[in-house]
């Protein structure tokens, strides 16, 4: 089951358990993926987005809210960061586990093996590799530091 259907199932069970909560952050979920389809046809792709682009779509949405309800904790704002957070829950259902420190760093050192990358110069090449293996279970942020550090 492609990640569409995923969603798409998860969307109905919350309409049959009015689970507004839910029903709120899958429509949202759903929004974006639409918005991400539209903007591939008007650059000429009729295939639509495939399960990789939702996972990045998907850890955007992510990110987008751990700085909200931060935002919101630093204004005084608990409920609002508490309903960020519980969204957060519900995004995550759809991503692949994190990989933890360790595996991050062995999945680092395979892919710097896998390029040859010897400089910084090949950082593009080593994070090419780690996308395309591991969207949706590496914050790449974090990540590109850790790059640096073994090529620098």
């Amino acid at each position: 089951m492609d990640m569409r259907d995923r969603i798409n199932t998860a969307l109905k069970t919350a309409m049959k358990e009015k689970d507004k909560e839910r029903l709120s952050t899958l429509r949202l979920i759903n929004a974006a993926i639409k918005d991400r389809d539209i903007a591939a046809r008007g650059e000429g792709d009729d295939s639509g987005v495939e399960d990789s682009d939702v996972l990045q779509i998907l850890g955007k949405m992510v990110k987008q809210r751990q700085e909200s309800a931060k935002a919101f904790e630093e204004g005084g704002r608990i409920e609002l960061a508490d309903k960020e957070r519980s969204e957060i829950l519900i995004v995550e259902e759809f991503l692949p586990r994190q990989l933890d420190a360790k595996e991050t760093e062995t999945a680092i050192d395979a892919a710097i093996a896998e390029t040859n990358a010897e400089s910084i110069r090949d950082m593009g090449k080593v994070m090419g590799v780690l996308k395309a293996k591991y969207t949706g279970q590496l914050d790449f942020g974090a990540v590109g530091g850790k790059i640096k550090a073994k090529l620098g």
